[in-house]
């Protein structure tokens, strides 16, 4: 009993602080565009933001785990358009896929195509606001959520550092 009391004791202090995740300012945009990219809050709320409303926030079986409510945010495919990727032919651009990643090493995946080419892609956000507080207050932010998956908390990615583009093989 008191090795187990004395693994706890050294053990757990370690283990909460793996799962400490500090809010980010900003985020890369990098991999297989012309010049990687770093933006900032400053450059979020420079975009148009649309009101998303309440979104119900699912696991992986469709079951609720909480509701995040009066959301506003931006598009991420108007955060992503004017990144040039490393190609001059457009229609290579279906090869290409976008690799989100949380501070704490989730990652969320996007194809080019489901962004700017399917209805999904007018409903992928980057938060601006959340529970009446804005992306300055949020304690996880930078948030991202596809709003019309039907378990969205499969890509609801918090405090997002980067975005790798990549090229299918």
């Amino acid at each position: 009993m008191k090795r187990i009391l004395f693994t706890l004791l050294i053990v757990a202090p370690f283990c909460l602080a793996a799962q400490t995740t500090t809010k980010t300012e900003s985020f890369t945009v990098n991999g297989k565009v012309k010049s990687p990219v770093t933006i900032t809050l400053a450059d979020v709320k420079k975009l148009k933001a649309y009101n998303l409303g309440d979104v119900v926030i699912t696991n992986h079986l469709g079951e609720v785990k909480s509701t995040a409510k009066n959301l506003s945010g931006v598009l991420l495919k108007d955060v992503l358009k004017d990144i040039a990727l490393d190609t001059d032919q457009p229609k290579l651009y279906s090869e290409y896929y976008f690799v989100c990643r949380g501070n704490d090493g989730y990652k969320v995946v996007y194809s080019w195509n489901e962004l700017f080419n399917t209805p999904i892609g007018n409903s992928v956000y980057l938060l601006t606001e959340k529970n009446q507080e804005t992306i300055q207050q949020m304690k996880e932010s930078i948030l991202m959520l596809s709003s019309q998956d039907e378990r969205t908390g499969r890509r609801y990615l918090k405090n997002l550092e980067a975005i790798t583009v990549r090229r299918a093989e």
